[in-house]
Formats: structure tokens, sequence, C-alpha cells
């Protein structure tokens, strides 16, 4: 049995062919590796693969795709008879998934089985032949992916209902609370929207549209080339990110282990936007206020851990992303702006980040949500701007949201209503 982990495993520094070798014996001659008899094991493994990549190269210098793919070399260079893939595909494109996909299907001609672990339905419907389905550590079902449907399949995770899973979307104000004109970056052109109070507008478009810049320049974390941003009719100008958060602007990044994250104990990260509002006798922090606040923090948000004394890493990626969303949101901010807030988590817990992101706006928050899933974006938000190459490009409001329409315009195209 081999397992490829959520977490890539690669060391940098070390060649491609030494990472799918890593913990294993070479070819040697009198203690000596030989490297050329090596290299073309290796490129026999990548070729079984359907997969073209210089195995001499520094690992150091991979994308999300050649990274997998040599983890799962690894795996398959040790003669597994199981191969163990924990969300593969978490960095991963559309195009780099279906590269992923084919290599793993090119596995299974060679009689390897492989237990695929994720939280992308789309992904198990195309690649899986069976399904498990555990809830609270326990399996509740199973059965034949041809004999099942995603209703059914999320109806079994969540133990409720698909139409309970997505609050019920509340009125927006009339006025914008943000207010964005012929903004650039360096991918972003002229990009201009509004988000009322109380109102939650996603972001759609393909990796690398532009999407996350956005956020980023909005949130002060990127500076802008050109364009304006306003507050509640207030221009904003100068980045960083303390100071958009002391506006009342909020960022909350994807990455959430490199970026959101510190590696520290639970009540640290909680405590980590608000630490000036924990002291006693001047600069001095309170453990006692410290712990209540992250008390609090940790009831309201739902963490589950053992303690909120251990260390953040350890925690579920479920767990970990609704810390990053309690310290950001003890901020209670006006204008949240939200990066792949779902990323790697349990339907369960993508159920109550929705009832976090719909409660904010109802509390009169304008919410600005980054989605790689349309269908996310369709159930949670009252509007859709779409992105095509750094341009936004199409507008879709509830209730007359098309998913068709909006994967079209994802990618260039601008379909007729009658399509």
């Amino acid at each position: 049995m081999a397992t490829l982990h959520q977490d890539h495993a690669i060391v940098p520094g070390l060649s491609v062919a030494e990472n799918v070798v890593l913990g294993r014996r070479t070819p040697q001659v009198a203690g000596f590796v030989r490297w050329t008899a090596l290299r073309h094991e290796i490129e026999e493994i990548f070729d079984q693969l359907g997969y073209h990549i210089d195995v001499q190269r520094d690992a150091a210098t991979l994308g999300p795709i050649e990274r997998t793919m040599t983890l799962l070399a690894r795996a398959l260079s040790l003669d597994c008879r199981l191969l163990v893939l924990d969300e593969p595909t978490a960095s991963l494109t559309e195009h780099e998934r279906s590269r992923l996909f084919a290599a793993i299907r090119r596995a299974t001609r060679f009689r390897v089985g492989v237990l695929y672990v994720s939280h992308r339905l789309d992904e198990v419907f195309e690649i899986a032949d069976s399904y498990t389905v555990m809830r609270n550590g326990e399996v509740v079902a199973v059965g034949s992916i041809a004999d099942t449907t995603a209703t059914g399949v999320i109806s079994a995770m969540t133990g409720r209902s698909l139409d309970a899973v997505f609050p019920p979307r509340r009125p927006a104000g009339d006025a914008p609370l943000l207010t964005v004109r012929e903004l650039s970056g360096r991918r972003i052109r002229d990009v201009s929207l509004d988000v009322r109070a109380g109102e939650i507008v996603g972001v759609a478009g393909l990796a690398g549209s532009g999407r996350s810049e956005l956020l980023r320049i909005l949130g002060g974390a990127q500076r802008r080339a050109a364009g304006t941003i306003s507050l509640d009719g207030t221009a904003v100008n100068g980045r960083h990110p303390w100071r958009a958060q002391r506006r009342g602007v909020v960022y909350i990044p994807e990455e959430r282990r490199t970026v959101g994250l510190i590696p520290d104990t639970a009540t640290r990260n909680l405590n980590a936007t608000t630490i000036g509002r924990h002291t006693a006798f001047g600069p001095f922090a309170s453990p006692a206020a410290e712990r209540e606040h992250a008390r609090g923090l940790w009831n309201r948000f739902r963490v589950r851990g053992s303690s909120m004394e251990q260390p953040v890493f350890d925690l579920s990626g479920g767990n970990q992303q609704k810390i990053v969303l309690a310290k950001f949101l003890a901020l209670d901010p006006k204008v949240v702006l939200l990066d792949e807030p779902t990323a790697g988590v349990d339907v369960g817990t993508k159920a109550e980040i929705y009832r976090v992101i719909t409660d904010l706006a109802a509390n009169g928050a304008a919410v600005l949500v980054v989605g790689s899933e349309l269908l996310e974006l369709i159930g949670l938000c009252h509007r859709i701007v779409v992105l095509h190459q750094g341009r936004a490009v199409g507008e879709f409001s509830y209730p007359d949201f098309d998913e068709r329409r909006v994967l079209a315009a994802c990618f260039g195209e601008r379909p007729s209503r009658d399509d």
C-alpha cells in the first residue's frame, strides 16, 4: 500500500528521480549509485503514467501538478497493489486534474486498486466506481456510483437534504458599501463592481483569470496599478492588510496553512488579530483574557479538537479553516473578502461556513467570495461576476442563475439565453 498525502512530501534540493526513490534502495555498484540506470527506471514509471518530466530537474522548481505526479510515481515505484490518494487535486487546475485522472486510470490497468479521498463530489463521480460515505467516524452509506446521485451522497454526508446545505438568501441593502472602478493589477484589467451592505457577490473564472488578485488588491495585500476603491463613499488609498483592516476590510486568503495560520496553538491563532484587546497592566498580555476570547471564538465557530492548546496543524482542514475565519471575523469587518473559503473541507463543514457567510451578510457586511465550484456560488450568492483573462465579462443575478451560461462566460463565451 502506498499513500499520496494532501500535503506534498517533496524534498527541495533533490532531483525528481531522487524524490521518487526516497526511502528505498537505489541501483548501485560497489556502493555507488548507478545514476543512468536510476534515471531510466524512473523515466519508465512516468511513461507508465503517460506523463513526461525531466527526472534530473530540481524538485524545488516543480509546479503543483508536477509535484503530484512525482509523488504518484513514488507510490508506483514501490510496486503497490493499493494506492491511497488524499485530496490529490486540492492545488490543481481543471486541466491538471484531467491529466492526473488520466494517470490514475493508467495505473488501474496495472491492477492497482485506488482508494480516492475527496470533498469534491464531481471528482468522485468522474473517477470512482463505488463510494463509501463516512460521518462522525462511522460508515453511513456504501454503493455503486452508477446507482446514486450527488444529492443522495450529500444527504448521507450531512444528514440533511441538499436544500438545507445553503441557508436562505436575505435581501441586501440598496446603497453600495464597496465600490470598485477600472481596477487594474498585474493580471486584472479595468474591473468595476459594486457590493452592497448585506450582499454576497461571487467571483467566478478559470484559474489565472485574476480572481485571487482582485481580492488581494482590495485587501491591501497587493499594489494596484490603476483604478479607484471606495468604502462607504470614501476613497481608499495606500496598501497593506493592516490598513485595510483598520478601515473594516478583511482579506481571508486561500492558502490557510502557509498564509492564514501560524505554527502554534489554536489559542494563539484565534488571538492573533486581536492581541491588543487582551492586555493588562499596560503592554502585557493577560492569559486569562486571551483564553476567554479564544474560548468564545472556539465555541461560536464550533471548532472541534481535543484542546485549544493543541497545535493548530494537528486539527483537520475544516477546523483549521474555521480558526482562520474566526480570527479575522473577530475584527467585526464591514467588508469580507473570501478566497476559496471551503477548499479542502468536508460537506458538513462547508454547510457551517455557508451559515457563517450568510450571517455576515445578514448583519450588514458586504461579502465578496472567490470560488471554483459554480454550484457553491449559485447556491450562496446574490450575484456572480465572471472574470476571463483579467477582465469582467459577465454578471448574473439571483434567481436567474444559469450554470451553463456562467460556465460559458468563464471560458470567454457569450451564449444567448436560448443556448
